[in-house]
């Protein structure tokens, strides 16, 4: 591991883990560890996806469910709800030039209360957030098999 950001700047740290904090008390436990898990693998961070997939697991998550996140658009096993979180944090966490489509915001603002669209975005920025900590720190190094 390049730093330990916890140790360097745990102020920021413990923000941030004040944000996971709100999406664990705010987000369906199920929901979330699907959206954390996908994001985990778009960003290439192995160690949240060895975390959040062992989570869950321990939570009573299928591995055939959990297998079928890196390719959720062709999979069945994901109820129209988990397909369009899935589908919305695809858009975030690529975010790209043009941002999240309109249509897909549309969709999600149909389908989520305001306050449960925003907690959901709570979730997705928060794990890109970390994401990209872990990514930059090297921190799945530290989690290879020898």
């Amino acid at each position: 591991m390049r730093m330990n950001f916890g140790e360097i700047a745990p102020d920021a740290y413990k923000l941030l883990l004040q944000l996971d904090g709100y999406a664990r008390r705010n987000v369906d436990h199920v929901l979330m560890e699907l959206v954390k898990l996908r994001a985990s693998m778009l960003n290439g961070c192995s160690f949240c996806v060895d975390m959040h997939s062992s989570d869950a697991i321990a939570a009573g998550e299928s591995t055939q469910r959990l297998f079928a996140v890196s390719a959720w658009r062709e999979s069945g096993f994901f109820s129209p709800a988990e397909r369009l979180a899935l589908e919305l944090t695809d858009a975030v966490t690529r975010l790209g030039e043009h941002g999240v489509p309109q249509e897909l915001w549309d969709r999600a603002a149909a389908r989520w209360s305001e306050k449960e669209l925003a907690d959901l975005l709570v979730l997705i920025v928060s794990i890109n957030s970390l994401n990209r900590l872990g990514v930059t720190l090297d921190t799945g190094k530290d989690r290879e098999l020898v």
